[in-house]
């Protein structure tokens, strides 16, 4: 069966950014590996934001570790995008980010996809580690309800 298409009202938090003339390829759209980038900017806008990670000091940094991506609708630069984030597992030292791609405004989603961090110690980036609870909490936030 396959997965209804998402709307605006299934995220929690929402991140705008701007496509970019050299996101679209010869087809005429944004090619398919830039709504990965579009994902991991979303995410870290989020954590930035909160106070979770300092992209340069934090001692507790997350890997990517699984990535999706579906798609439904095209877009293209110049296209204004929103990208709708919430929390669809949130594990002892993981997390599965779920993000939604919108378009100009409209409420159903180009594009829907997750990725998986683990967070590890960033000097050994190896062992995975509890989350620190400050993160924990921001994350709880954007958590859906089953």
């Amino acid at each position: 069966m396959k997965a209804a298409i998402g709307t605006r009202a299934d995220y929690r938090r929402f991140i705008t950014l701007d496509t970019r003339w050299m996101d679209n390829d010869v087809y005429g759209h944004v090619n398919n590996v830039v709504y990965y980038s579009y994902f991991d900017t979303a995410v870290a806008h989020f954590l930035i934001a909160e106070g979770v990670l300092d992209i340069a000091t934090s001692p507790v940094v997350g890997l990517v570790v699984e990535t999706k991506c579906r798609y439904f609708a095209p877009i293209a630069f110049p296209d204004a995008i929103t990208c709708g984030l919430r929390c669809g597992r949130i594990g002892t030292s993981s997390v599965r980010y779920e993000i939604g791609i919108f378009r100009n405004g409209e409420d159903q989603a180009c594009a829907e996809g997750h990725f998986i961090h683990v967070y590890v110690d960033r000097a050994t980036q190896k062992t995975p580690i509890p989350m620190p609870e400050r993160l924990r909490s921001a994350l709880t936030a954007l958590a859906i309800t089953p």
